[in-house]
């Protein structure tokens, strides 16, 4: 799942190398964008490269390669890209409370008489660079319920290795209890910007806001008090085989 933005650009670099035979410049990214910086071009191509999207070619200036475009633009190969799809709803997970006697709706018991409880699944949450998390609406996960305390809890899939060194690997659903407050060195779920959210590692330093990978392939992102936001904290992780 990609944000409005980053598919905009991609679509854009993908028309242009069609059109052209090579990439646009970044002061043609930025107008294409209506962005004031290039700087918001060079976050967005580096989630666009890690998220499997986009490939710089090294030592080779304007050199970006499109690897393979949303599901939804090209099913099959690569082709001509479509307008980009209209934005979608800011990340406002609502949330089930994590009070489960066995009398709520959503929960259910097994042949063991372990209780189990659905939790909304909501898109994927980017352990790399930051992207929206948007809800799939009418989708769930079934949790034990021993694994879940008291609070509202939902439940994300992880895209991305910058937390592998914390145990958090690409496809794994995460636990989250929703929560405006966090301990220093939780894992939780920030929004940054009031626009995108990503999973990381919070660490206060002074007046300042670290949200801090867990693979040192990744940089450590340093942000104002006033610009990120806790909209949860890790409790749990479910791993398929």
């Amino acid at each position: 799942m990609l944000t409005r933005k980053q598919h905009e650009l991609l679509m854009f670099i993908d028309r242009h190398l069609r059109d052209t035979g090579f990439s646009p410049s970044f002061e043609e990214m930025k107008e294409a964008l209506k962005l004031r910086s290039k700087s918001g071009i060079h976050r967005l191509i580096t989630a666009l490269e890690e998220r499997g999207f986009l490939r710089r070619r090294a030592h080779r200036a304007r050199a970006l390669e499109v690897i393979r475009l949303p599901e939804s633009t090209a099913p099959a190969t690569l082709a001509r890209a479509e307008p980009a799809p209209a934005a979608r709803p800011a990340f406002a997970p609502n949330v089930i409370r994590g009070t489960f006697a066995s009398n709520l709706p959503g929960v259910a018991r097994g042949a063991n008489e372990a209780a189990a409880v659905h939790l909304p699944l909501y898109g994927r949450i980017a352990a790399g660079q930051p992207i929206e998390a948007l809800r799939d609406q009418g989708t769930s996960v079934e949790v034990p319920a021993a694994l879940l305390g008291g609070g509202e809890h939902y439940a994300l899939e992880v895209s991305g290795d910058s937390m592998e060194g914390a145990g958090i690997l690409d496809g794994d659903t995460v636990i989250i209890r929703r929560d405006d407050m966090a301990e220093n060195g939780s894992v939780v779920v920030a929004l940054v910007d009031e626009a995108e959210v990503t999973l990381k590692r919070l660490r206060r330093k002074g007046n300042s806001i670290a949200l801090e990978a867990a693979n040192p392939r990744y940089e450590t992102r340093i942000f104002g008090p006033d610009r990120v936001k806790v909209q949860g904290r890790l409790v749990g992780l479910l791993r398929r085989y």
